[in-house]
């Protein structure tokens, strides 16, 4: 596999990820525009603050699938065993990187939680299976997505460490991407963070 292969792989993840299933539903259902309401994110979420629950859940699916497709696509075409790790870590990076900063919207995405578990899942189905559990625990308790979503970024580094590191460190590449993708994720959620201190968030389902 030639560097310039893997590095469109990389560009088109990213373009990709910058596909906003929350404007493309909305519009499509006639909806407002998700960057008009709410927390003013482009995201599942956002869009259920609307009360259209159908609008939420194939935004949430789509968002997810471009996660899940861009991985296995990297899966399916990358034939080099040495070079698949790395190439797939980059390209599970840059479809987030995507979603989050996406060129067909000035670079203001959504916060990436749905892209992140279909990148997950793509890597393979127990980390997402473990990151889905953590988030749909965590969502079920306390009821806060974005709270969900920081324990979930938290702990997947972590499920990915002990999942592929451990093991064969050969899928360090994975390791790091999974943390880097969890990071930024974090740093996404600063506004979250402030009101879930101010006890000021919004839970899910909530309507603004």
């Amino acid at each position: 596999m030639t560097t310039w292969f893997a590095i469109a792989l990389m560009i088109g993840s990213y373009i990709l990820g910058s596909i906003s299933f929350a404007v493309l539903v909305s519009k499509f259902m006639g909806l407002p525009n998700p960057y008009s309401y709410g927390s003013g994110n482009p995201g599942a979420t956002n869009v259920l603050r609307t009360g259209n629950k159908k609008a939420a859940i194939l935004t949430l699916l789509g968002d997810a699938l471009k996660g899940f497709v861009a991985v296995m696509v990297a899966k399916s075409v990358v034939d080099d065993q040495e070079a698949m790790h790395w190439v797939i870590a980059w390209v599970a990076f840059a479809v987030f990187l995507g979603h989050v900063f996406p060129v067909f919207h000035r670079f203001k995405g959504g916060k990436g939680v749905a892209t992140a578990a279909g990148v997950l899942f793509g890597i393979h189905w127990i980390l997402g299976l473990a990151a889905l559990s953590t988030w749909l625990m965590m969502a079920f308790f306390f009821r806060y997505s974005s709270l969900a979503a920081l324990t979930t970024a938290i702990f997947a580094p972590l499920y990915a460490y002990f999942l592929f590191f451990t093991a064969n460190t050969v899928h360090q590449d994975v390791c790091i991407a999974v943390l880097g993708i969890g990071i930024l994720l974090i740093w996404r959620h600063q506004s979250n963070i402030q009101k879930l201190m101010n006890r000021t968030e919004g839970k899910i389902g909530q309507k603004k």
